[in-house]
């Protein structure tokens, strides 16, 4: 039993931070190659879509498209049906309550920054609350979360995850709305410092 727990802590640390330097290194390589034609289609799934750091965490992770088992085992995953950053709407990104992922959540609180990195902007959200929700309960992702099935008129970054620490009969739901955005030929966020 003390061997299974302390893989879980460890082992999957390491796991995490193997699998995020192959997909950092993924991602920037796409960043560098010409940008492929804008079109409807959601990317892929197992491909990078953006780099998410929550400084008051000092963590940052590249998130990838899906929230399958597979997707997320050492990674954040975007909801494919969520918006993408920085759209009208909610990009919703759910992550495991495991370490170096989502393990300190609860740690972020009203007023905190979530920033989100593409190819070309930074989009800087901040949290508007924290909450705790049933598994059943999925209008956390929707496009408009205050009310499911009207428009937006909003942009949200929404975080999922398991609650509480080592179960996963809720969810911890973290909400951000978008403060401003800049292209990275600007430069980095200043809520970046020291990250």
């Amino acid at each position: 039993m003390l061997l299974f727990a302390a893989y879980e802590v460890y082992g999957k640390t390491f796991e995490v931070q193997q699998d995020q330097g192959r997909l950092n290194d993924a991602i920037d390589a796409q960043w560098r190659a010409p940008a492929p034609p804008p079109t409807a289609a959601k990317p892929p799934p197992g491909y990078g879509v953006a780099r998410l750091y929550i400084p008051r965490l000092n963590l940052r992770w590249v998130v990838v498209q899906g929230v399958t088992p597979r997707d997320i085992k050492l990674a954040p995953g975007h909801y494919p049906s969520s918006q993408l950053p920085g759209e009208l709407g909610n990009f919703a990104v759910a992550g495991h309550r495991s370490p170096r992922i989502f393990w300190d959540l609860d740690r972020v609180h009203e007023g905190d920054a979530l920033i989100v990195e593409t190819r070309t902007h930074w989009y800087v959200y901040l949290v508007t609350k924290q909450f705790i929700v049933l598994p059943t309960e999925v209008s956390v992702v929707a496009k408009n979360p205050d009310q499911p099935g009207a428009a937006a008129a909003h942009k949200y970054a929404t975080l999922t995850t398991c609650n509480p620490k080592w179960d996963n009969y809720q969810r911890l739901i973290i909400r951000g709305e978008l403060s401003r955005q800049q292209l990275k030929s600007a430069g980095r966020p200043a809520e970046l410092a020291g990250m």
